[in-house]
């Protein structure tokens, strides 16, 4: 039969833990950089789907946003996975 361990060392590996807790919380600084990082992958799909768009759209003959509204949509999805995937992990 084993003995259990003594409140010293119970209380000791706690103490070691919410040490260890501490030194690695995230400051404000790294939640900033999270948070900017989530805007980006986000935004540049987004943006990069419009200008390809825009540019393929002036190729053509008279008036057309066909081109720009089906790769602002591809965008919009692609960033919501690029966040999807970004938070998972």
């Amino acid at each position: 039969m084993s003995q259990p361990p003594d409140l010293k060392e119970q209380i000791c590996r706690q103490i070691k833990r919410l040490q260890k807790a501490e030194r690695e919380r995230p400051n404000l600084l790294a939640q900033t950089m999270y948070i900017g990082t989530l805007g980006l992958v986000m935004v540049l799909p987004i943006v990069g789907g419009a200008y390809l768009g825009y540019w393929l759209d002036s190729l053509a003959n008279g008036y057309s946003s066909r081109w720009t509204l089906s790769l602002l949509m591809l965008g919009v999805v692609v960033g919501i996975f690029n966040v999807y995937f970004l938070i998972k992990d």
